[in-house]
């Protein structure tokens, strides 16, 4: 608020002196009395013109204050605007006054003094701001429940006056829309907002705070709806910007790449609406355009270590891991200590196979993380990931004893991280083949949390994978509620009973999965199971059908297009558009051993033993364990006429079927592999030293 004493603070300070000699009267609270009023003693006017210099002064001192930030510059305006209120009780010296505790972090006083001034002038619209202003101030600092709640009041009831006062004033009008939403009053807020908008269309606070509203209220259309129709009409890019925001809050990211390009077309030099539109890229697995989106951002952003790591994870998606690495070591080198960064470069390392270098990596984070927890306080959510990719990257490395003291390190770490960590230790047992040790854990983990349905279902996938299906079906029917089961409980059921050659109970509860099956999603992976049960059962055309419709919805589904292409090339037909399948597959999961196994099968079934034998090769990389994997290495190698290696490692796969889960384990194959292994080994015993062919 402009007071008499503001206009004409600098013809004081040149002249103050003069001001006295003159009987220039003190501003009442009107600013309207005149210069040697005769309302006045000669002596009061003398101890108003001293009430006068000494608030300039302190206006002075405060400006001082405000330019320093030294609490003696506050003290000083303080003492100044106490001496002018001793003489003279005008509210534009007490507002003054307020401002000056405010800002200097004397609430309390603040509060007293601006309350003061209300009481004297109720429709001061600067005390009310103050007011308002120290309220919405303190919410930050107030982790009490009532006491919060009670700011808040207190904030919306100086708001509103605000608002009566001062109708023009869009920025309080934003924030009480805002408290309204504290006060979990939507509908206040909502007619506080349109309320906004119908005076002014194209406000940015309030088109954001009424799209975030309809969002939170499950009204993701009507917010898409407003910020649509406001960008429809305007040129505004940050329109569109936040149209693409929402977009991408309800996961559309085609509309959020079209809303964001828009943005950027409009503004191409903001940085803000290039990043929404690299990001909603990336959401939209449209890795190729998203790359130079984030390399003009480098350009424009060189310092910012986030455009590098995105740009790492490109190319080692991409599968181009000396890049990755390369863009990697750019984001370290901006943010050394950040997690993000450290824990992409493990993944980067695990990509590689460099399992060692990826340990060490997590293990100094985790230790670095640890160092600044302080005692006694929980352990931060970081530290859970940590754990988790660490003993994954000990399980990629075939150390299966410290993964599982990770994991049971990691159940230390609070109640949230105990039962992650508890399910990843009996993952751990069997994956190394441990399948007693896996139940016996998990049965452990049940009695202790005798209603927890996931780890029900755990048991039971585990009796499953131990051959013992009778079992296994009656835990998963036990999860009926009110004697029906749910879609995902058959679909559990469908794979016990896959596993387990039951092929007609495994077929009738994937069809029972389908038929509860209303969302694309649902069918597409029940389409899929559908089609491995039927390749079990050799009824290819019925498997080629469900791997179709799955496709149809999902293109991209890499367990798919693995499993379609692995089929074919295993009965060596459409070798080409297996092939074709399988990379698609890879395109989604480079580094999967799984997939670059079905590769390199498909290559040696199309007689490409180099490529097979490069794949099969990386496969094995990342998993050295699968006996299918070593048996197809050892086919290369013997078609190659490497009779050495491939009786090496046909050793080798046949030491891992032995640890093969009974599930998994495949009579047939074995006895295939033991009869290659006579072979080999009588054509190795027949053969002359100068006939040898070790490579």
């Amino acid at each position: 608020m402009k007071t008499h004493f503001t206009e004409t603070i600098l013809a004081v300070a040149l002249c103050a002196g003069g001001a006295a000699a003159q009987g220039a009267a003190p501003p009442s609270a009107s600013g309207s009395a005149s210069l040697g009023s005769s309302l006045y003693s000669q002596d009061d006017q003398a101890k108003r013109a001293e009430a006068y210099t000494d608030y300039m002064m302190g206006v002075l001192a405060a400006r001082q204050f405000e330019a320093s930030g030294k609490s003696e510059d506050a003290d000083q305006a303080i003492g100044y605007y106490q001496k002018a209120l001793a003489v003279d009780s005008d509210p534009a010296i007490t507002e003054r006054l307020a401002e000056v505790y405010a800002e200097s972090q004397r609430t309390s006083e603040a509060i007293r003094l601006a309350n003061s001034t209300v009481q004297q002038d109720p429709n001061n619209l600067a005390a009310h701001r103050l007011l308002a202003r120290i309220y919405v101030h303190n919410l930050a600092d107030n982790s009490d429940n009532d006491a919060q709640k009670q700011t808040i009041a207190s904030a919306v009831e100086q708001l509103q006056a605000v608002q009566r006062l001062d109708p023009a004033d869009i920025e309080s009008q934003l924030w009480l829309a805002r408290l309204y939403g504290f006060q979990n009053q939507p509908q206040r807020a909502e007619e506080q907002l349109r309320s906004i908008l119908n005076h002014s269309p194209d406000n940015e606070g309030a088109l954001e705070q009424l799209s975030q509203l309809y969002l939170e209220e499950g009204r993701p259309q009507d917010a898409i709806t407003v910020l649509r129709d406001a960008a429809g009409s305007s040129d505004d890019a940050a329109l569109y910007d936040l149209l693409g925001n929402a977009y991408t809050k309800i996961n559309d990211n085609a509309e959020a790449q079209t809303a964001f390009q828009r943005a950027v077309t409009l503004d191409p030099d903001e940085p803000s609406h290039r990043h929404g539109l690299a990001q909603a890229m990336l959401a939209n697995n449209d890795y190729q355009d998203a790359l130079p989106q984030f390399e003009r951002l480098v350009q424009m952003e060189p310092d910012n270590p986030q455009n590098y790591l995105r740009i790492s994870q490109i190319y080692r998606h991409m599968n181009e891991l000396d890049k990755a690495e390369a863009a990697l070591m750019q984001a370290k080198k901006y943010a050394p200590g950040d997690l993000e960064v450290l824990y992409n470069e493990a993944l980067l390392y695990e990509a590689q196979a460099r399992y060692k270098d990826a340990i060490q990596v997590l293990s100094d984070a985790i230790a670095g993380v640890k160092a600044q927890q302080q005692e006694g306080q929980p352990a931060p959510s970081a530290l859970e990931i940590l754990y988790e990719q660490l003993g994954m990257a000990h399980r990629d490395a075939g150390d299966y004893d410290s993964a599982e003291r990770t994991f049971e390190e990691m159940q230390q770490l609070g109640p949230s991280s105990q039962k992650r960590g508890e399910l990843l230790l009996i993952d751990t047992y069997r994956a190394s083949g441990d399948i007693k040790h896996a139940i016996a854990e998990a049965e452990k983990a049940r009695a202790a949390n005798a209603g927890d349905p996931t780890l029900a279902v755990t048991y039971a996938m585990l009796l499953g994978d131990n051959s013992q299906v009778d079992a296994a079906t009656k835990v998963l029917r036990g999860l009926a509620v009110n004697g029906q089961l749910d879609r995902d409980t058959y679909i559990n059921l469908a794979q016990v009973e896959e596993r387990g050659k039951r092929y007609s109970d495994a077929e009738r509860d994937a069809n029972a999965a389908l038929g509860l099956s209303h969302d694309p999603s649902d069918k597409e992976s029940s389409w899929f199971l559908l089609g491995a049960i039927y390749n079990d059962e050799k009824r290819y055309e019925q498997a080629e059908e469900m791997f179709r419709k799955s496709l149809a919805v999902n293109p991209h589904d890499a367990g798919v297009l693995n499993d379609y292409g692995y089929m074919l090339a295993d009965r060596g037909v459409r070798l080409d558009e297996a092939i074709s399948m399988i990379h698609s597959a890879l395109a989604e999961d480079p580094t999967n051993g799984a997939y670059l196994d079905s590769l390199g099968w498909a290559y040696y079934k199309q007689g490409n033993l180099a490529e097979a034998q490069q794949c099969l090769q990386q496969a094995i990389a990342h998993d050295s364990g699968d006996p299918t994997i070593l048996s197809h290495l050892g086919d290369v190698y013997a078609k190659l006429g490497q009779s050495d290696r491939a009786e090496q490692i046909w050793e080798k796969a046949l030491v891992c079927w032995q640890k093969a889960l009974p599930a998994d384990y495949e009579p047939d194959k074995v006895s295939e592999l033991q009869n290659k292994l006579k072979n080999i080994k009588r054509h190795v015993a027949q053969r002359s030293p100068s006939g040898d062919s070790r490579f």
